[in-house]
């Protein structure tokens, strides 16, 4: 410890280069210079210090490749061909560039993104967002259900119903085998779909896509043909969760950020690799699986059996894209490697629901009961268009959940993109003006796509249906508010402006330094000494792959 301190006396970082980094100003040192662990840090190779990065990506990721993106690939492969390939494309690049964003919000200001929502807004407000973040992950959790069943069903010939049933007994069966270990379970979880992401994979290389079609259809954005539009605002629903933003911003803080101002750029560095590195191929599943079921279903020698599937794709009739690689086996296969994507998506939305309600409400839940909670809601709707609508039901109740995730998603992303763009919160640590442009160019054409979609899907449904003229204006007097009440908070999240400061700038924070140490944020002489941030120890102990 002598030693430690005596190279903590001879280093020194410059009061400029102090004053850029917001963690080393939330330690608030009064006449102390934070330890310089820049030489140590160079005497590590850099896949070393990469290494203690890697997880929260990849955990991220698997919300990516959940059934509810299958479902989703395969209609639009099978109804469009590669013309929706676009989709995939950009909403996968905003993905990477908002969970990066994410990221590094939490690395810069030791809270996620539940936590400044609380600090940042009205008591009203905030317990309206904390209601839609629940919604969001009751909506993801529900092609898990589903998933789950037709996997059941597949394998056991488990009606669907009684599949949706007993998807409540995963939550006891995942917490049997997480006493095996946590890395363990996710490691067995990712094998099984990466299983299926090389099925797949053999499939394509099988059936022979054309190039031109798969390029010109992810270069070239084009929305024709019936129903376009709702399933490209599926596809993005189903690739750009609101409940991510939440998970990723809380998972970078169960790691120790070293203490400099290279440490803090090198985190947010080695995360960006890790979650491109890990999105990226989720993105080459989701190409292979729409290239797949385009080249199958709009092939010109397609038999009537197969037509016939093609024309009501499901996860569960979806097996027979890999007879041709798989055999007789593909059915198998194939529902294993969707009873894998169904319960590892289970641990992305328990742990984004614990880190909500912890963040919002200042409430924790043990993870099986927030588990078995979320589930037993999401069995409700789930169980209900299964027994009335049987498979072609529940799976439109997945084409639907992640329209409602499609349509939640500014919810969260506008906090995001205005705190991670926010002096206040984000202090030099803020976005560029580049990325600025860009992720809010992103954002709002999102949202100008749902605002469009959910208007004139609503105004041709009132002038088709065969409901009696009062019924539809009684419809129209209760939606029409309810869309105004939408933009409206939307135009209210976009230019509120940021009051609650989380940044502190070291020079003017003397005086808080005991009251900063009393509420946890200051820094012991061993902290120092390992040349540590200290990390949140309440997220610590958040298993990671």
């Amino acid at each position: 410890m002598a030693s430690s301190q005596q190279e903590l006396q001879a280093c020194e970082i410059a009061p400029e280069s102090r004053g850029n980094s917001n963690r080393i100003a939330a330690l608030n040192l009064v006449g102390q210079s934070p330890p310089c662990i820049d030489d140590y840090d160079q005497q590590k190779p850099g896949w070393r210090k990469f290494l203690p990065y890697v997880g929260p990506g990849f955990l991220v990721s698997l919300a990516y490749l959940d059934p509810g993106n299958l479902e989703t690939d395969l209609q639009a492969g099978a109804n469009h061909g590669y013309e929706l390939l676009w989709v995939i494309l950009i909403g996968l690049i905003f993905a990477l560039i908002i969970q990066s964003l994410a990221a590094n919000l939490g690395v810069s200001t030791g809270r996620h993104l539940a936590e400044l929502c609380k600090a940042e807004y009205p008591k009203y407000v905030r317990w309206s967002l904390w209601l839609l973040a629940e919604v969001a992950v009751i909506a993801a959790d529900i092609p898990e259900v589903i998933g789950t069943a037709f996997a059941l069903n597949i394998l056991f010939h488990i009606p669907i119903w009684a599949g949706v049933l007993m998807t409540g007994l995963s939550t006891l069966l995942l917490l049997g085998l997480q006493k095996y270990g946590i890395r363990k379970l996710e490691l067995l979880i990712s094998v099984l779909v990466f299983t299926m992401a090389a099925c797949f994979f053999g499939e394509l290389s099988y059936v022979k896509p054309p190039a031109s079609g798969v390029l010109k259809g992810m270069f070239i954005p084009k929305l024709s043909g019936q129903g376009a539009t709702g399933d490209a605002i599926a596809l993005l629903g189903a690739l750009v969760m609101p409940h991510n933003l939440f998970l990723h911003s809380a998972l970078v803080l169960s790691r120790k950020v070293p203490n400099s101002v290279r440490g803090i750029n090198d985190a947010c560095r080695y995360f960006l690799i890790e979650s491109g590195f890990a999105l990226f191929v989720a993105f080459l599943i989701n190409v292979s699986i729409v290239s797949v079921s385009g080249t199958v279903c709009l092939a010109k020698n397609l038999s009537p059996e197969n037509a016939d599937q093609c024309g009501d794709l499901t996860l569960k009739g979806a097996s027979f894209l890999l007879k041709n690689v798989l055999g007789k086996s593909s059915s198998t296969i194939y529902a294993i490697a969707l009873l894998a994507s169904g319960q590892s998506s289970t641990i992305t939305g328990t742990y984004a629901g614990q880190y909500i309600m912890q963040g919002f409400l200042d409430l924790k839940m043990r993870k099986w009961l927030r588990n078995l909670m979320t589930r037993c809601i999401a069995i409700l709707p789930s169980l209900f268009v299964s027994i009335i609508g049987g498979s072609s039901g529940a799976s439109r109740l997945i084409i639907i959940a992640s329209m409602i995730l499609s349509f939640e998603l500014p919810f969260a992303l506008i906090p995001l993109l205005k705190f991670s763009s926010s002096n206040p919160k984000m202090g030099p640590h803020k976005n560029s003006i580049y990325i600025i442009v860009i992720s809010w160019t992103l954002g709002l054409m999102i949202i100008g796509i749902n605002v469009y979609y959910l208007s004139t899907e609503f105004v041709g449904w009132l002038t088709h249906n065969n409901l009696p003229k009062v019924g539809n204006v009684i419809i129209g007097i209760i939606v029409f508010p309810l869309m105004a009440i939408y933009i409206l908070a939307i135009i209210y999240l976009t230019f509120r402006k940021d009051t609650a400061v989380t940044y502190i700038d070291p020079v003017k924070n003397d005086p808080n330094l005991e009251a900063n140490k009393e509420n946890g944020q200051g820094k012991s002489n061993q902290e120092m000494a390992l040349g540590r941030v200290p990390y949140r120890e309440d997220l610590a102990d958040v298993p990671l792959p």
